[in-house]
């Protein structure tokens, strides 16, 4: 190990560890006495609204906003991806005053228990199952983004060593299971609290990025000359070419990503499923004390997504002129790397410990959220009713902590195959990749729960489950998706169909499958679970 590399390495060393042991800490007292199921997925509704708000943040905020953001915003030097968060704000009111009064009304722990109810076990079942497959891929390939920070550090460390999948393997398999150890100890209220800590920590990384960037770039009007005059810098991206005949024009604006029109529509309906229909961010709306506090909570959260992405996009953006500037010398890696690689080798000691446990506090966060939603997920909508319907608190926990261990080293395996994705193809950017993954069956959960949340009689609960695999197979062959070394769903279609970009996969699905679910009735004794706010919702229907 080179003397120069090593240079404040043991001052950083002991800024993450600090970090480390302090969050398992918090989180370990946070989760004291979880005796039953709803202590352990719910909290007892005890969570105040600021920390909810903080918690959501966190959860969205993962190591792909960290690292991946500013990874589009060095390759465009533009805020195009920024438009996605106009849609995450209009689909957040729409939830707030569809969604959360019926899982409130019902005292759900598993939001899947609603379709129970609704329309019966078989629809439950199917959208329960849809969660715990994507959100583990999803989280999954997020989770490669943790192993990224370590690998950048092996080069600071050992110039000239070659970089191995074993690299990004152990720098996954370790954060993971240090998250894994205080989401089994300590529940949701562990995820909450760390969250918020998180979140703290997340927030004044990026701050302070920013304000070393300009400060190296020469201050706010030396940047500004440096990018041609702040006039220059695009916002909007309307995508619509006038000079294209319609269809082309058309095929043009949906393969795009960052649109105004993907923005308004797909984004709002991405999030809509994602933050609706996905136990992973509704279960800590529900640990609010009620609807009204879980709603601000919600919809603070959407107006902080602005700032928080144009803030990640903002540091990719002065990344370019840093690198690329004169005398700048572009590193030759991969563009997820960029914001990992300066922080090893341009900021000072001390901050690079600080901007590194950010990066793991994110990574963490929004991975512990999903752990504790999974295992939630599974053990009231499988394990309690068909594995141990006798199972007291003791065993339903037990069960539950079991489940977080089993999903985390899931989520590992996951996370190493997207390390050798990138390794092969060091060109990919893992947002894309990460929140398609969702596109491709979060429509169908979507449409299901919309023809429930929206209707008192439409929906048969057999028919609901081949609507669902109708609305995830319409996105896989309209959206023409490739599944590398597995199938090109895209050689059935026709050759002048557009590849649509990933924001407009759940409009697809939801559409598909509330078009096929909605024709079928639903039995009398199930339709009267949709009645008007006050009146309640009954547990055995």
């Amino acid at each position: 190990m080179p003397a120069a590399a090593t240079s404040g390495f043991w001052i950083d060393a002991a800024v993450i560890l600090l970090y480390f042991f302090g969050i398992v800490a918090i989180g370990l007292r946070a989760g004291r006495g979880n005796t039953t199921l709803k202590e352990f997925a719910l909290g007892g509704r005890s969570i105040p609204w600021w920390a909810v708000l903080a918690s959501i943040v966190a959860a969205e905020t993962s190591a792909a906003t960290f690292l991946g953001t500013p990874a589009e915003g060095y390759k465009t030097r533009a805020f195009f991806y920024g438009q996605l968060a106009i849609g995450t704000v209009i689909a957040r009111v729409v939830i707030a005053f569809t969604f959360i009064g019926p899982y409130y009304r019902y005292g759900v722990e598993s939001i899947y228990e609603f379709l129970m109810v609704r329309f019966g076990p078989r629809t439950k079942n199917a959208a329960s199952g849809i969660f715990l497959f994507t959100r583990v891929l999803g989280i999954g390939v997020r989770l490669y983004l943790g192993g990224v920070i370590l690998v950048v550090l092996w080069r600071h460390l050992f110039p000239g060593a070659p970089v191995t999948l074993g690299n990004y393997f152990w720098g996954i398999l370790f954060v993971t299971l240090v998250t894994t150890g205080y989401t089994i100890a300590g529940g949701i209220k562990a995820v909450v609290w760390t969250d918020l800590i998180q979140a703290t920590l997340m927030l004044g990384s990026v701050g302070f990025v920013l304000w070393y960037l300009i400060h190296h770039l020469g201050g706010l009007a030396a940047t500004g000359d440096a990018m041609g005059g702040w006039d220059q810098l695009q916002w909007i991206q309307i995508g619509w070419d006038g000079s294209l005949p319609f269809g082309k024009a058309l095929s043009a604006m949906l393969s795009e990503p960052y649109t105004i029109f993907a923005a308004v529509i797909g984004s709002t309906f991405l999030t809509m499923a994602t933050h609706g229909t996905d136990q992973d961010m509704v279960q800590r709306m529900l640990t609010a004390p009620d609807p009204q506090r879980s709603r601000l909570s919600l919809i603070l959260s959407g107006l902080a997504d602005i700032p928080i992405a144009l803030a990640f996009l903002g540091v990719g953006i002065l990344l370019s002129l840093y690198y690329k500037g004169p005398g700048g010398g572009t590193p030759d890696i991969p563009d997820n790397e960029i914001f990992a690689h300066f922080i090893v080798h341009d900021l000072p000691v001390g901050f690079r410990g600080l901007i590194i446990a950010g990066v793991f506090a994110t990574m963490m966060g929004s991975t512990s959220a999903a752990l504790n939603a999974l295992a939630t997920s599974f053990t009231s909508d499988f394990y309690l009713p068909y594995v141990n319907p006798s199972a007291d608190d003791r065993t339903s926990v037990r069960a539950a902590r079991i489940a977080t261990l089993v999903f985390g080293l899931l989520m590992v395996g996951v996370g190493t195959l997207a390390a050798y994705s990138v390794l092969n193809d060091p060109r990919l950017t893992i947002i894309p990749i990460a929140i398609g993954i969702l596109g491709y069956t979060y429509g169908a959960l979507l449409g299901i729960f919309l023809l429930g949340m929206l209707t008192t009689g439409r929906g048969c609960d057999r028919m609901n489950v081949a609507a669902m695999a109708g609305g995830i197979a319409s996105v896989l062959f309209l959206c023409k998706i490739r599944l590398p070394g597995i199938v090109d769903f895209g050689r059935w279609m026709p050759t002048w169909w557009p590849e649509i970009a990933w924001p407009w996969y759940v409009l697809i699905g939801c559409s598909a499958t509330l078009l096929l679910a909605a024709p079928f009735r639903t039995e009398a004794m199930r339709s009267t679970c949709s009645q008007p706010e006050g009146q309640g919702l009954s547990k055995n229907p």
